[in-house]
């Protein structure tokens, strides 16, 4: 962070599924660059060693959240109050075979990934549109955009999100909502590092142009340009941050 650089003050952003990874940082970073940040998830007792985290250099609130559960989104907008900057991050994945892969499993992830990010930005807009803008920044994923096995609700679901994104940047750029999606490609965090050093996992390594992973730091510029008023002319817009999968060759 550069001293004295806060794009967000004044600003009041609603991460979901911060209890780590990808909504954990994102959260940081955020109340870093100056806004007061609220933080949402299932698992509690992470939230809390997030809130000791991000309370050293900023404002936090943490709200429990199960975005797939109707009455738990209800009580989440209810708490938040107004937000500026909603990061529509909490996602699950179930890998399987797609000719063994459950109803219980696809009804879990699409619930999650897509309807319950859905309802949050239905039930964030009208506070938004009230106060002549405000930025939703959809995660998706590059699965999105291209294929991959044994996660076929997943990237489904995804590729919702990318939908969705533009189908809602549409219908409210007239409000000063903002609707933009930031897909990364694969991301080394804390949970998946084993399978890195995997076979498996060098040889995909090795299918990405820049031969390298990307760490949660090369995700900051994308995520606080969408989140600020330096995007103020884009919505309905997918970045993708993969280090050139997308491009590579088949």
């Amino acid at each position: 962070m550069v001293e004295g650089f806060a794009p967000l003050a004044g600003k009041r952003a609603l991460v979901t599924g911060a209890s780590g990874g990808l909504g954990a940082h994102f959260a940081e970073l955020l109340a870093r660059h100056g806004a007061d940040v609220v933080i949402a998830a299932r698992r509690l007792d992470a939230l809390d060693a997030v809130v000791r985290r991000i309370g050293a250099h900023g404002t936090v609130t943490a709200i429990p959240l199960d975005v797939a559960d109707a009455a738990s989104r209800d009580a989440l907008v209810r708490q938040a109050g107004a937000v500026d900057i909603l990061v529509n991050n909490a996602g699950v994945v179930r890998e399987s075979a797609a000719l063994d892969h459950a109803e219980a499993d696809w009804d879990a992830v699409l619930d999650t990934n897509l309807k319950g990010m859905f309802y949050l930005a239905q039930a964030f807009a009208p506070g938004m549109r009230g106060r002549g803008g405000g930025s939703i920044v959809n995660i998706a994923s590059i699965l999105g955009l291209r294929q991959a096995g044994g996660v076929v609700s997943y990237a489904v679901s995804k590729a919702g999100v990318i939908q969705l994104t533009k189908t809602l940047a549409l219908e409210w750029a007239r409000h000063g909502i903002r609707v933009n999606a930031l897909a990364p490609g694969y991301i080394e965090t804390e949970l998946n590092g084993d399978f890195w050093r995997t076979e498996a996992g060098k040889a995909l390594i090795r299918r990405i142009p820049q031969r390298r992973l990307g760490r949660l730091e090369d995700l900051d510029g994308p995520l606080l340009l969408l989140s600020s008023d330096a995007s103020r002319y884009m919505t309905g817009s997918v970045l993708t941050v993969d280090g050139g999968h997308l491009v590579s060759t088949l």
